[in-house]
């Protein structure tokens, strides 16, 4: 059985919670290696990854990585990244991360809001 898009990303979800970062981004790595095209949600387990491992910069990195993949951050993608921003005491990056998506239209709910919130609390 060959892997598709579906597998990567449950593998990469999987490695993030299980607080394996290099591991999940080695299988990102892999996907394109193996000319499986990463989506949406590839970039969301992989900022979530980043989010949950306290990587703030990879997480913006993966961001930068989308728009060059001409896919659009949605607003679990920039949420995820204002939470890792958080995590790191950057409210700086989060507050720039939150101007990027009302920039790009994307409306930011709750949960990015609550994300911001508690970035500039630290």
């Amino acid at each position: 059985v060959e892997p598709n898009v579906i597998t990567y990303n449950a593998v990469i979800s999987a490695l993030g919670r299980g607080k394996e970062l290099q591991r999940a981004l080695g299988v990102l790595n892999v996907m394109l290696q193996d000319k499986v095209v990463p989506n949406i949600r590839t970039y969301g387990a992989a900022i979530s990854a980043c989010e949950d491992n306290d990587n703030w910069q990879q997480a913006l990195h993966l961001l930068e990585t989308m728009r060059d993949c001409d896919l659009a951050p949605n607003a679990i993608t920039y949420s995820a990244a204002i939470s890792a921003c958080e995590k790191g005491g950057e409210w700086e990056q989060a507050l720039g991360v939150l101007k990027a998506m009302r920039d790009d239209g994307v409306a930011p709910d709750v949960i990015t809001f609550n994300a911001a919130i508690s970035a500039c609390e630290k």
